[in-house]
């Protein structure tokens, strides 16, 4: 049977705690897709579900309307506002900038008075991006002392995610794995309209605007088995809309067989983009959040990664491909998908491309969660 949100919420608190209940004041700066903030909501609830309690202050908290509809206990949501609003504000135990958004010198203040009281030792957390990248773990768990300023007198620290066991692992919740035995794809998406023919390839495209994006639906449309694109709100289906516009104009019998059919998605809380990703064949994922989940749902994968103006994601997408050791088919895809080569696209290989996510899924779920480490990192560094 398909667990609810509420469901989740019950099972997931039952974890005890791995350290004494603090106070955590989470920053995030939503940039312009929510993967910032998706990764803040899912500590935050995780750590609350482990008997924290958490301040998450968000400059654009818009999306968590959508993406955690009911909230999570232990977890306030505030107004990350300029100036910030810090009447009646008393300092945690922990501060977390994520992603290195700069704090307000008043609220660093704060915690430094907190500090230099002698109250206690202030863990103050720079929660980085995720990368497969060496420096990653060169650079995990390295501290900086502030000595001039507001905060002089604290410890900045870096937390970096990371595939391997020197860096701070991935978010994962403890009952994952349970509740993916316990899920029922055929009733998930009958619950949510979805009409699937058993037989059909289900696919799920949560994108940016690949260029390769009509060849893709080339692919799927001459198949020899029909297959079901299951497509996020927002920029994926601007970018199929666009696309297959585009194609009924100059390509008219592109999918004359109707192998291809299409359902458009409205916008999915996080627990049902994760069923979305658990139902699917292979999943199209984007950035940082839907990658991590991609991978925990143990299907063939296809990142497109959030491209930057130096081309700096190439490096990191090279990076990860080797550390799910990708079959050469899967990263020509993978290459072609980012924009890197301007080839025909690869033809898919799902048995190849499953095997190879499989065998890294394995290997992560042998490393220490995210929160975990994180726990232990806090309790290490006295706070």
């Amino acid at each position: 049977m398909m667990a609810n949100l509420g469901t989740i919420h019950r099972m997931t608190a039952a974890a005890p705690p791995a350290l004494p209940a603090l106070l955590w004041d989470i920053f995030c700066k939503v940039i312009d897709n929510y993967g910032d903030l998706g990764v803040c909501w899912r500590l935050s609830r995780e750590l609350a579900a482990r008997g924290q309690r958490v301040r998450l202050w968000v400059d654009d908290a818009r999306a968590l309307r959508w993406m955690a509809p009911l909230g999570c206990p232990g977890v306030e949501v505030r107004a990350w506002t300029q100036p910030l609003a810090l009447q009646g504000v008393a300092a945690g135990e922990v501060l977390v900038e994520a992603f290195g958004c700069e704090l307000a010198p008043e609220l660093i203040a704060i915690y430094a008075d907190k500090q230099r009281a002698g109250v206690i030792n202030i863990a103050w957390i720079n929660l980085e991006y995720l990368s497969a990248e060496h420096y990653v773990e060169r650079s995990h768990g390295l501290s900086s002392p502030v000595m001039s300023g507001p905060g002089a007198g604290l410890t900045k620290r870096f937390f970096y995610p990371g595939f391997t066991p020197r860096t701070g692992g991935l978010l994962r919740e403890p009952d994952l794995l349970q509740r993916q035995a316990d899920f029922d794809r055929t009733a998930w998406l009958r619950q949510q309209g979805i009409e699937w023919r058993p037989g059909e390839q289900l696919v799920s495209l949560f994108c940016y605007e690949p260029g390769a994006l009509p060849q893709l639906l080339d692919q799927l449309a001459s198949q020899a088995v029909p297959s079901r694109l299951l497509v996020t709100q927002g920029r994926a289906s601007a970018a199929l809309q666009s696309a297959i516009e585009n194609k009924n104009r100059l390509q008219p019998l592109w999918n004359a067989r109707g192998m291809l059919s299409i359902s458009y998605r409205p916008l999915l809380d996080q627990i049902d983009f994760d069923h979305l990703l658990w139902s699917c064949d292979v999943n199209f994922v984007r950035g940082e959040d839907s990658l991590v989940r991609a991978l925990w749902a143990g299907q063939p994968l296809v990142w497109q990664i959030y491209p930057q103006h130096d081309d700096a994601h190439l490096s990191k997408l090279e990076a990860f491909l080797d550390t799910i050791q990708a079959p050469a088919s899967l990263r020509r895809f993978h290459r072609t998908w980012n924009g890197v080569n301007q080839g025909p696209l690869e033809p898919l290989a799902l048995p190849a491309w499953g095997e190879a996510i499989q065998a890294a899924r394995a290997q992560l779920l042998q490393q220490p969660d995210l929160v975990s480490q994180l726990l232990e990192f806090v309790d290490s560094v006295g706070a």
